[in-house]
C-alpha cells in the first residue's frame, strides 16, 4: 500500500469536506465547525493553521491533519485529524500522525508534539499510545447536544 503525504492544495478542500460522515466525526476533528463541513470552515482552518498536511493512497487523498499550535523549539498541537471512510483501518491515520511527528521534530525541532482526543473517539484513544502519546490532562467539554464529553490531552515528547 504506497502511502505518501504533501501539503494540502486548494483542490483538496471539497474532497477533505466528505471525510467527517455525521456530527460526531466532525466533532472530534473540528470541534468548532458545523456540519456538513463546508469548503469554507476548512479553508479558514487551514489558513489559521500550520503545516496542513494530507495523505495519499495511490494517488487519492485520503487523510489530512495539520497543527492548530505550532513554536519552533517549543510544542506542536496536532489537530483536524481526519481519514476517508473508505481508508480507515488501513494504517492510514498512523502513517498520517508519524509524518505529522517528523514534520514537528524535524521542521519546528519541537520539544514535545501534544493533542486532544475524545473519549468517544475509540480509534484515536487506541492509536495515540501505541505512537508513544501518553495523557496528561482531561478537560470537561460539552458536546453539540449538550452532553457532557471528556477531552483527553496527551503529549509526545522529543
Amino acid at each position: 500500500m504506497p502511502l505518501s503525504f504533501r501539503a494540502v492544495r486548494t483542490e483538496d478542500i471539497p474532497l477533505i469536506c466528505t471525510f467527517p460522515q455525521s456530527e460526531d466525526e466532525l466533532y472530534y476533528m473540528y470541534p468548532k465547525a458545523s456540519f456538513p463541513l463546508s469548503h469554507s470552515q476548512l479553508q479558514e482552518a487551514i489558513e489559521q493553521r500550520a503545516d496542513s498536511t494530507v495523505i495519499e493512497l495511490d494517488g487519492q487523498v485520503v487523510g489530512f491533519a495539520n497543527f492548530y499550535h505550532c513554536e519552533d523549539g517549543g510544542r506542536c498541537s496536532l489537530g483536524n485529524v481526519i481519514v476517508s471512510p473508505a481508508a480507515r483501518g488501513k494504517g492510514v491515520a498512523r502513517y498520517l500522525v508519524e509524518r505529522m511527528i517528523e514534520i514537528a521534530l524535524d521542521k519546528h525541532q519541537a520539544s514535545e508534539v501534544t493533542l486532544s482526543c475524545f473519549n468517544q473517539n475509540v480509534p484515536g484513544l487506541l492509536l495515540y499510545p501505541q505512537l508513544g502519546f501518553v495523557p496528561f490532562a482531561i478537560e470537561e467539554r460539552r458536546n453539540k447536544q449538550g452532553e457532557r464529553v471528556a477531552l483527553i490531552h496527551m503529549r509526545l515528547q522529543r
